[in-house]
């Protein structure tokens, strides 16, 4: 896979994201992407791929077979009855 690449910015601001890189990211057309500046940086991905960024980092402190949801639904009904 390319890993960087070389692109001109068009007199509208518009550059395109070469097909390789749409590929490797899961990027099809009419998909809406975000855009983050970051250490001087453009940085373009998807939501799609945030979330999983995030479950993926979240996973790092849960034990495995312990459902957040169950636990956060457990919370909310102890502090309903507690009201």
């Amino acid at each position: 896979m390319i890993v960087e690449t070389r692109a001109r910015v068009n007199e509208n601001g518009r550059v395109v994201i070469p097909s390789s890189f749409r590929k490797a990211l899961g990027i099809e057309v009419g998909d809406e992407v975000v855009l983050r500046i970051e250490d001087d940086e453009l940085r373009i991905t998807t939501q799609q791929r945030r979330i999983q960024r995030a479950q993926r980092r979240a996973r790092q402190y849960v034990k495995p077979g312990t459902s957040l949801v169950n636990e956060l639904l457990a919370e909310r009904r102890k502090a309903a009855r507690n009201e």
